[in-house]
């Protein structure tokens, strides 16, 4: 799923707070501290893309995205 646009910290931010009340509770803050973090440019890309259309997913794809976010949160 390579995207073809560079996604900055501000864009992920954004999408982070537009999907904020999708979001399980504990993770918000995480992600926020997480993505304010110097993170690779491949990274902020799949952050975004992992929050982008969260509100739409079913409940299993959100936990899905949910069990990703995590692991990259944790390092």
């Amino acid at each position: 799923m390579a995207c073809e646009i560079n996604h900055t910290k501000e864009d992920v931010l954004s999408k982070l707070v537009s999907q904020k009340a999708y979001l399980p509770t504990e993770l918000y803050p995480k992600m926020e501290s997480f993505i304010q973090t110097d993170l690779p440019q491949e990274t902020l890309n799949e952050v975004f893309h992992l929050l982008k259309k969260y509100d739409l997913a079913a409940e299993a794809e959100q936990q899905e995205r949910n069990e990703v976010l995590k692991t990259m949160v944790k390092g």
